[in-house]
């Protein structure tokens, strides 16, 4: 294949091992390289280029877990800012303005300063505004806690203090878009046995942003609590989030509880990274299933429109 070269000539243009940069690839999906009819990787000038900047990046201790997950210009960016140099290309400013406050947001949590974290949100929210600081700071912190939580780099204190944080940040954010009496109300939680609750804290502040009404239950909550919360505030969505585990035997049984003593006009939507080991139980109770908060925004606009033409 021409202009590709094999892992042994890109370990010596970027100074990385075939180790690391299989580790980069397999681990944090930093660039996926083609392969030959006997699967032996070869690897572009754009993938050598990669991984220079990630090289640089992490060297000036920024983390491969998250870098791995930006794109190339930002990535430029990056690498630009620790050298002094000036960005090469249109644009560059704002692409690192977004990937600091990443970092920043995720060196905050490490050091366990919400000061800082606050500081960095609100700098983040006056720059992309309330859903775009969900997406494009929130969304990705969240994700890289639970990574560097999996992979052992921070400790599950860390992951409960940017939850409490998060919850604080949020509910104020919030607040500015509460819907009116009027309003459709989404029941927001996890159910019982997922423990972790960023997922939910981002679900209800997107469907707060969207103007609906929220009821946020906070994480692992029983079907029967879930679903009495939900009766009692008249909900016609309850929202929930699956992060971890993704092999909990008992959820399945959750989740036909709930769907039952709801009443079946309330729709039971689903998303968060475990949602794919849960497909079985999700499909046998008609679960709406969304894979990132764009599809969140999606199908509460379409809940919403669908409540209004039933009355």
């Amino acid at each position: 294949m021409a202009n590709h070269f094999p892992i042994k000539s890109v370990a010596r243009r970027t100074g990385l091992s075939a180790h690391v940069i299989r580790i980069w690839e397999k681990r944090y999906n930093a660039v996926t390289p083609a392969r030959t009819p006997t699967n032996r990787r070869l690897y572009s000038e754009e993938h050598i280029q990669r991984l220079n900047l990630l090289r640089e990046v992490t060297q000036s201790g920024h983390n491969i877990s998250l870098m791995a997950r930006l794109p190339t210009p930002e990535l430029e960016a990056i690498a630009a800012g620790a050298e002094g140099r000036v960005p090469n290309r249109s644009g560059a400013p704002r692409g690192e303005q977004l990937s600091n406050c990443l970092w920043k947001s995720v060196e905050a949590v490490r050091n366990l300063d919400s000061g800082a974290l606050e500081a960095t949100l609100n700098e983040a929210e006056t720059a992309l505004g309330a859903q775009g600081l969900l997406q494009r700071v929130i969304a990705p912190l969240a994700a890289t806690i639970g990574e560097l939580w999996r992979d052992g780099s921070i400790t599950a204190a860390h992951e409960h203090f940017a939850s409490a944080v998060l919850r604080l940040f949020l509910s104020h954010s919030a607040n500015q878009f509460a819907g009116s009496e009027h309003s459709p109300v989404v029941v927001v939680s996890t159910p019982s046995g997922q423990l972790h609750e960023l997922g939910a804290l981002l679900v209800a502040s997107s469907a707060a942003n969207l103007g609906w009404r929220v009821t946020y239950l906070g994480a692992s909550l029983p079907a029967a609590e879930i679903a009495g919360a939900a009766r009692q505030q008249g909900a016609r969505c309850v929202a929930l989030s699956l992060v971890y585990p993704g092999d909990d035997p008992r959820l399945g049984g959750e989740l036909s509880r709930l769907r039952a003593l709801l009443p079946p006009e309330v729709v039971v939507l689903v998303g968060g990274r475990a949602m794919p080991s849960y497909q079985d139980a999700l499909k046998k109770i008609g679960a709406v299933q969304v894979k990132d908060l764009i599809g969140l925004c999606s199908a509460l606009d379409e809940i919403r429109r669908s409540s209004t033409k039933d009355k």
